[in-house]
């Protein structure tokens, strides 16, 4: 399967990293489907972040993260960048555990197919039971 993605790209040099943070995570909660943020060096060695957000096309042509990128970071220009991406078809099953209720997301597509447990949920198991999450999710998996 396939869908055209928008990504904007910027280079920061003046926010800390809480800030950054913080802008990713707002970036996320207004719908963007990615926000990355890598250590770049930009010109005279001086150290930056890139941030890179992801988006539908459509909401890149409502220009609406546009508006958010400026508003909750310093940079002062973005770039734009429409590609196609090749995507797996995506699925999610809720599973009956002794230890409550767990979903599992499933991807299949191009000759590869794989499931995960949800972390959220692997999350609150290993919290009630004082446990790691890798101990949650052998017991789950044990349970099925």
């Amino acid at each position: 399967m396939k869908d055209r993605i928008c990504e904007f790209e910027c280079n920061i040099d003046d926010m800390t990293a809480e800030e950054l943070a913080f802008a990713a995570e707002r970036l996320m909660e207004e719908g963007a489907k990615d926000v990355t943020l890598s250590p770049v060096q930009m010109k005279k060695g001086r150290p930056a972040t890139l941030m890179t957000v992801m988006c539908a096309d459509e909401e890149a042509e409502k220009e609406c993260f546009v508006r958010l990128i400026f508003k909750y970071t310093s940079t002062i220009g973005i770039r734009e960048l429409i590609s196609e991406r090749y995507i797996l078809e995506r699925s999610e099953k809720t599973l009956s555990t002794p230890y409550g209720d767990v979903r599992c997301k499933s991807v299949s597509g191009y000759g590869a197919e794989r499931s995960k447990l949800e972390y959220e949920d692997l999350a609150r198991i290993a919290r009630e039971r004082g446990i790691s999450i890798a101990e949650a999710r052998r017991l789950v998996l044990e349970s099925l």
